[in-house]
C-alpha cells in the first residue's frame, strides 16, 4: 500500500550552497578569514552529502512505515476472516487481542474486552483453574496444549470450544503471554449426534428391508411348500387310519381271548381278522409315520431357518444341498413348469448362513424364471446351473434362456429399487440384498449376458476354512 499520495507536498528545501548567509560569512571578498576557499567548498559538499543521505533515509523510513501499515492491515483482515475464535492474553491473564469470531460469540466489543480478565469468559470454576495453570506457567516451550473449555455466549449459555493454547514469547525468548485459538463444538457435536442417529435408523431400515424381502420370497413359495408338506402329512394320515382299523381288530380279538373262547373259535377269529398280517404290518406302518413326521419336521425347520432374522452366525453350509432345496421350492411354488438343469462339481462346503445363502440362490432362480417366462414365442423356460471348484473358491453359474440384460441396465442391476418388472411385480430389492449378502460372506455376485443367449449370473464364495478375500 503506497501511502505517499495521501501526504501533503513538502516545500522544497534549498541546498546549503545557496544559503545567502554564506556570503555574509565570507565577507566582502567572498572569503572567510583564516580559511581557504577549497576547505570551505569541501565543508559545503560534505553538508550536501549528509543532507542527501538524510533525505534518502526519510524516504526509506516512510516506505517502511507504509509496509508496516500494510502488514498490519493484512493481519487485521486475517483475524477478522477467521471462523475460529481467538484470544491473546499476557502472563497475568489480561486480554490483549481478540478477533471478530470471539466477539460475535460472546456478544462483547473489542473495547470492552481489551484489558479485561480472560477468566471472565469461562463458564465454571474447573475451566478457570485449567486456564490459570496454562497462562501462569513459566515455561517458554512452543509446544501447544489442546483443551476443551466452555465459554459463556451472548445469552449466558455454556458453549463447548476446543482450544489450542500456545505460549507467546518476546524477542529474547521470554514467555509474555498465551494465545488461545479454538473452534466452537456445539454445532459439530449436534451434527455428529444427528448423523449417528440417522446411521442407526438406516441400519434398522436395512434390516427391515432384508427381512421384508425374505418374507416376500417366502410368500412366493407357499404353494410349493404346501404341496411338499401334503405328501408326508397324507402318508402319516393314511397310516393312522390303518392303525385305527388294526386297533379295532386287536380289541375284538382280545375280547374273545379274555372271554375264554375255545381254541377252535379263537383260531377262526384270528384268521378272519387277519391278526397275523396285522402284526406283520405294524412295524412298517410305524416306520412310515416316523419318516413322514421327520420329513414334515425337516420342512418346517428349513422354513424357520429361512424366515428367521439372521444373527450373522456363520457355520459350515452344504452349498449343493442349498441349491437343490432352492430349486425344489421354487419349482414347486411359483415356477411350475420350469426346466432346471443342475450340474454340481462335487461335495462343496462353504462358511456362512444357510438362510441367507438360500435366499440368494432362490432369488437368482426366481429371477431367471421370470425373465425366461416373459420371452415371446412360447419356449419352455429353462435354467442351467453348474458349479466349479477352483482352489479355495467355488463358482456357481446361473444361465437362463431369457432375452438377456440390456447393455444400458448391466451397471444398475444391483442398485436398490431398480427393476424392469411392471409396477406391483417387483420391489427392486432382491438382487441388491443378494449382492450385500454375498459380499458379507466374502464372495462376489456378477451379472452379464451369455454368448449363447440369455442372462448369466456368477456366484463366487470362499470354501469353508478359507479366509474371505479382503479379510
Amino acid at each position: 500500500m503506497d501511502m505517499s499520495d495521501d501526504r501533503p507536498e513538502r516545500p522544497p528545501r534549498s541546498s546549503p550552497l545557496d544559503d545567502p548567509q554564506r556570503q555574509r560569512l565570507l565577507g566582502e571578498e567572498g572569503r572567510l578569514e583564516g580559511v581557504e576557499e577549497d576547505t570551505w567548498i569541501d565543508v559545503i559538499q560534505k553538508m550536501d552529502e549528509v543532507y542527501s543521505q538524510l533525505l534518502r533515509d526519510e524516504v526509506a523510513l516512510e516506505e517502511k512505515n507504509a509496509q508496516l501499515e500494510q502488514s498490519q492491515q493484512f493481519i487485521f483482515s486475517l483475524l477478522s476472516a477467521m471462523s475460529d475464535v481467538l484470544v491473546a492474553c499476557d502472563h497475568r491473564g489480561a486480554i490483549e487481542e481478540t478477533n471478530a469470531a470471539l466477539r460475535e460469540l460472546i456478544g462483547r466489543s473489542d473495547a470492552d474486552l481489551r484489558g479485561s480478565s480472560v477468566y471472565a469468559l469461562l463458564a465454571g470454576s474447573a475451566g478457570v483453574e485449567r486456564v490459570r495453570g496454562i497462562v501462569e506457567q513459566r515455561g517458554s516451550s512452543r509446544a501447544g496444549e489442546v483443551v476443551e473449555l466452555e465459554l459463556l455466549d451472548a445469552q449466558g449459555r455454556a458453549v463447548p470450544v476446543d482450544f489450542n493454547c500456545t505460549p507467546r514469547v518476546d524477542g529474547s525468548g521470554r514467555r509474555v503471554g498465551t494465545v488461545f485459538v479454538g473452534r466452537p463444538m456445539a454445532e459439530i457435536k449436534r451434527a455428529y449426534r444427528e448423523l449417528r442417529e440417522a446411521h442407526e435408523a438406516l441400519k434398522r431400515t436395512q434390516q427391515q428391508l432384508l427381512h421384508s424381502e425374505k418374507l416376500a420370497s417366502l410368500g412366493r413359495l407357499v404353494a410349493g411348500v404346501a404341496h411338499e408338506l401334503n405328501n408326508p402329512i397324507s402318508f402319516v394320515l393314511g397310516n393312522v387310519h390303518a392303525l385305527q382299523r388294526y386297533g379295532q381288530r386287536l380289541a375284538q380279538y382280545l375280547d374273545a381271548v379274555h372271554g375264554q373262547e375255545d381254541a377252535a373259535a379263537l383260531a377262526a377269529l384270528r384268521r378272519s381278522l387277519r391278526i397275523d398280517h396285522l402284526l406283520a404290518d405294524l412295524p412298517s406302518l410305524i416306520e412310515g409315520m416316523l419318516e413322514g413326521a421327520q420329513r414334515t419336521a425337516d420342512i418346517v425347520q428349513g422354513l424357520k431357518r429361512f424366515s428367521a432374522v439372521d444373527r450373522e452366525e456363520h457355520a459350515a453350509v452344504d452349498l449343493n444341498a442349498v441349491i437343490e432345496r432352492a430349486i425344489h421350492w421354487v419349482c414347486k411354488g411359483t415356477a411350475q413348469g420350469f426346466d432346471v438343469h443342475w450340474t454340481p462339481a462335487g461335495p462343496c462346503t462353504v462358511s456362512g448362513s444357510t438362510g441367507q445363502l438360500m435366499q440368494v440362490v432362490m432369488n437368482l432362480i426366481q429371477n431367471a424364471f421370470d425373465a425366461a417366462s416373459a420371452q415371446p414365442g412360447g419356449a419352455t423356460p429353462a435354467l442351467w446351473i453348474d458349479s466349479t471348484l477352483d482352489g479355495d473358491r467355488v463358482r456357481v453359474r446361473f444361465r437362463d434362456n431369457g432375452p438377456g440384460i440390456p447393455e444400458a441396465y448391466l451397471s444398475r442391476v444391483f442398485d436398490p429399487f431398480f427393476t424392469t418388472k411392471p409396477v406391483g411385480k417387483g420391489t427392486g430389492l432382491g438382487l441388491s440384498i443378494s449382492y450385500g449378502i454375498v459380499e458379507r460372506h466374502g464372495g462376489t455376485l456378477t451379472a452379464g449376458n451369455a454368448a449363447e443367449g440369455g442372462a448369466v449370473f456368477g456366484l463366487e464364495l470362499p470354501v469353508a476354512g478359507q479366509k474371505p478375500h479382503g479379510a
